[in-house]
């Protein structure tokens, strides 16, 4: 299969395309990234002369380039995506230029092609979920910030072009991931690498915010079965099971960091800030036959390790506000 992955240098595109690339010989992989903030080529250094790998500078948004480069190509997989919403919350129109009006531009192109289409999506889409019940696939959309209302109309775009013309298209919607290569502001690498240099942790509000944490390797391995085995026109939710308060999460990373919670600091909640997500995955379980791998504690463990061992990895990423002394000087 020869696979577009757009947004492949960014923290789950890059672990999907060597996790692909490591798994099926007859794959070749066509990587079509902006190298923007969330970006980092380091990410794939190790698959550069792999003659079943090709990277191409771009933006998803580029019609023509889109076009050039999809000649040969059987499916995309879209990973691209502003995706930080405090970001989003500043800065909107960005993130609907990217994470939707990108993504109308690749539905073009496999319109015109008669290409697969694979949207990486967020729980985030469905907002805060009613304590009790997780979110099914069938349920309404109610995002509560500009990231995720610009990731839920790329899904209905993505619905409408599978109903209009046909095409072959599944949205995949994932809970919170985590793992190697996060890009250093998120949640997790922000708390292990402030708390290894000895700084305060923020925390918005109470911290009581539940999330259900997945493996970015077992979200991997379930988007290798959606783009394999899926059926064109489904949705898939895909969670790690995992439900934990942000609170706690801060805790345990401390906990194995051998650091106190004396470096806790909680600020004032974010805006629009979703209570819990909660997925079913139920069914991508009973029809692709995907279950979650890794235990959320192995998982965390193995991640704070590897930011501990890489610096080197993760310190040209950080900007002075990751490691500010007062860490709610500025919004985060």
């Amino acid at each position: 299969m020869k696979l577009l992955v757009t947004g492949g240098m960014g923290f789950i595109g890059s672990n999907f395309i060597r996790r692909a690339l490591a798994d099926h010989a007859d794959f070749n992989v066509v990587n079509l990234d902006k190298l923007t903030y969330g970006s980092n080529p380091e990410n794939l250094r190790d698959q550069e002369n792999r003659n079943s790998y090709r990277f191409v500078k771009g933006d998803i948004c580029d019609e023509a380039l889109v076009k050039s480069i999809t000649k040969d190509i059987d499916a995309i997989i879209n990973f691209a995506a502003e995706s930080h919403v405090d970001r989003s919350i500043s800065n909107p129109q960005a993130f609907v230029e990217s994470n939707t009006r990108g993504v109308l531009t690749l539905l073009e192109a496999c319109r015109q092609r008669d290409l697969k289409f694979l949207q990486v999506s967020t729980d985030e889409v469905y907002g805060s979920t009613p304590e009790g019940r997780p979110f099914l696939e069938t349920d309404r959309l109610d995002p509560s910030s500009p990231y995720s209302a610009s990731k839920a109309s790329a899904d209905m775009l993505v619905n409408a072009y599978h109903r209009t013309y046909g095409l072959w298209a599944v949205v995949t919607r994932s809970t919170n991931n985590y793992g190697r290569y996060q890009f250093p502001e998120k949640f997790i690498p922000k708390t292990i690498i402030r708390a290894s240099q000895g700084l305060q942790v923020p925390i918005y509000g109470s911290g009581k915010q539940i999330r259900d944490w997945i493996h970015v390797q077992d979200h991997c391995a379930a988007l290798d079965l959606a783009i394999r085995k899926g059926r064109p026109g489904e949705i898939y939710n895909i969670a790690g099971g995992n439900q934990v308060e942000n609170l706690e999460v801060v805790k345990r990373i401390l906990n194995i960091m051998g650091k106190g919670v004396s470096l806790i600091s909680h600020g004032e909640d974010r805006p629009g800030h979703d209570l819990r997500y909660r997925l079913d995955a139920s069914k991508i379980e009973h029809e692709l036959g995907w279950k979650p791998r890794h235990s959320f504690e192995d998982g965390l463990t193995d991640t704070v390790k590897w930011y501990l061992e890489n610096e080197s990895w993760w310190r040209p990423l950080i900007d002075d506000k990751i490691l500010s002394p007062t860490p709610w000087k500025e919004t985060w």
